[in-house]
C-alpha cells in the first residue's frame, strides 16, 4: 500500500511538471489578436476592411473606397486635377 501511494504521488508530480511545461510553451506562441487591417477612403474618410472595400487603381497603386460612389467621385476629381495640370503647364 505505501508503494502504491508513493507511486501515485510521483506520477501526479510528473503530470503537473509536464503540464506546466506545455502551458508555458503554448503561452509563448503569439496568438492572433483579431485585429483587422483597415484602409481610409480618400474621399469621405470612412475606414473599410479589405473585404468590404471597393478597390480602384491609380498609377498602378490600389486605393480602397467605401462605395462605388466614392470611387467614381475620386476618379472624376483626379481627371479634373490632371486636366488642370496639363492646362497650366504641368508641375513647376
Amino acid at each position: 500500500m505505501p508503494r502504491l501511494l508513493l507511486f501515485l504521488v510521483i506520477a501526479y508530480a510528473l503530470y503537473r511538471l509536464i503540464k506546466g511545461f506545455l502551458r508555458k510553451s503554448s503561452a509563448e506562441i503569439p496568438r492572433k489578436t483579431g485585429e483587422v487591417e483597415t484602409f481610409q477612403d480618400p474621399v469621405c474618410g470612412v475606414y473599410v476592411t479589405r473585404e468590404d472595400a471597393v478597390i480602384g487603381k491609380l498609377n498602378g497603386e490600389k486605393i480602397y473606397f467605401c462605395s462605388t460612389e466614392c470611387l467614381e467621385k475620386y476618379q472624376q476629381d483626379s481627371v479634373h486635377t490632371s486636366t488642370q495640370a496639363k492646362e497650366s503647364g504641368g508641375n513647376r
